[in-house]
C-alpha cells in the first residue's frame, strides 16, 4: 500500500514539474495582465498623463450605468451575439450532419468549408465591404440581376441594414468553424445506437431527437462558449467594416475608443472587466444548462 502511495504522490510531482511551465506563462500572459486591468479598474488612470493617479472605487463602473453610449454598445453585441450564434448553429448542425454521412468527394467539401473560416476576419471584412458597395459591389449586382431588388442598396450605409450585413458575415465565417466542431462531436457517437434504433423501427427524426442531440450536448455546450467568446468581443469585424460609427459600435469598439482615442485607461479597464463578466456569466449559464458532466457520465 505505502509503495502504491509512493508511486503515486511521485506521478503526481512529475505532473506538476511537466505542467510548471505552462502554468507560469499562463500566470504571464494572462493572470497578470487580467489582475492589473481589474486593479486599473478602480482609478482614475490616463495613458501619458503626468498627473497622480488616484482610487476612485466603484465610480467607473457606477459611470457605465449611467453611460448611453455603452448602454447602446452593450446591446448591439448581445443583439449580434444572439443572431449570429443562433443562425450558425442550426446551419453548422446541418453542414455537420451532411459532412458526417458517406458520399463522393465528402473530403475535398470538408476542405473547402473551412475557406471562409481560414481567411482572417479583418481580410473578410473588408472584402464583404467592397461587395455591399452600393455601386461596384458584388450584392447588388447579383440581387438585381435575380430580381430581388430594384436598385443598388447601401447596406452599410443604410442603418436599417448595417446590422444584418454584419451578422450576414460573422456567420458566412463562422459557421464553417461550428460545423467541424459538430462535427467532432458527432463521430464519437457509437454507430450501434443507430443500428439498434433502426431495428427497433426508430425514424430518423426520432434518432436525430433520441440519440444525436441528447449526446451531442458537450459538444454543442463548447462551440456555443467559443462562438459566445468571440461575438460578445467582436472587434475588427464591426471596425473595419462601419468603423466608429456612433448607435454600432460593440462594447470592444466602445472600449477601444474609450482606451486609445479618450486615453481614459481606468474607463476602458472597467469596460474590460464587464466585457469578461459578461463571457463568465455566459459560459456558467452554458455548462449549467447543458450539465455537460452529467452527459459525459451518462456515456
Amino acid at each position: 500500500m505505502n509503495e502504491r502511495l509512493s508511486l503515486y504522490a511521485e506521478r503526481v510531482r512529475f505532473a506538476w514539474i511537466l505542467l510548471l511551465p505552462m502554468l507560469l506563462v499562463v500566470a504571464l500572459v494572462a493572470v497578470y495582465p487580467l489582475l492589473q486591468t481589474i486593479g486599473y479598474s478602480f482609478t482614475d488612470a490616463r495613458m501619458a498623463s503626468p498627473r497622480p493617479v488616484h482610487f476612485v472605487g466603484l465610480a467607473n463602473y457606477l459611470e457605465l450605468v449611467t453611460d448611453r453610449r455603452f448602454q447602446s454598445s452593450l446591446r448591439i453585441t448581445l443583439l449580434f451575439t444572439l443572431v449570429t450564434i443562433g443562425f450558425e448553429l442550426a446551419l453548422g448542425l446541418a453542414v455537420a450532419l451532411i459532412i458526417n454521412s458517406r458520399f463522393k468527394g465528402r473530403g475535398l467539401l470538408r476542405a473547402a468549408m473551412l475557406v471562409p473560416w481560414a481567411i482572417p476576419t479583418a481580410v473578410s471584412a473588408q472584402m464583404w465591404k467592397w461587395m455591399y458597395n452600393d455601386i461596384y459591389g458584388v450584392v447588388n449586382d447579383m440581387a438585381l440581376r435575380l430580381g430581388l431588388i430594384a436598385q443598388p442598396m447601401a447596406w452599410i450605409a443604410d442603418a436599417r441594414y448595417i446590422l444584418p450585413a454584419v451578422c450576414a458575415v460573422d456567420i458566412w465565417k463562422a459557421t464553417p468553424f461550428v460545423a467541424l466542431l459538430l462535427l467532432a462531436g458527432l463521430q464519437v457517437i457509437p454507430t450501434e445506437l443507430y443500428e439498434a434504433a433502426r431495428v427497433d423501427g426508430a425514424s430518423r427524426w426520432q434518432q436525430f431527437m433520441r440519440i444525436t442531440l441528447p449526446l451531442l450536448r458537450p459538444a454543442i455546450a463548447v462551440t456555443l462558449v467559443f462562438r459566445t467568446l468571440d461575438a460578445l468581443r467582436v472587434f475588427d469585424l464591426f471596425y473595419v467594416m462601419i468603423g466608429n460609427r456612433r448607435g454600432f459600435q460593440t462594447v470592444a469598439v466602445y472600449n477601444q475608443q474609450v482606451l486609445v482615442d479618450f486615453s481614459r485607461i481606468g474607463d476602458g479597464s472597467a469596460v474590460s472587466i464587464a466585457i469578461f463578466a459578461l463571457i463568465a456569466v455566459f459560459v456558467v449559464l452554458y455548462v449549467t444548462w447543458f450539465k455537460v458532466g452529467e452527459v459525459e457520465n451518462a456515456r
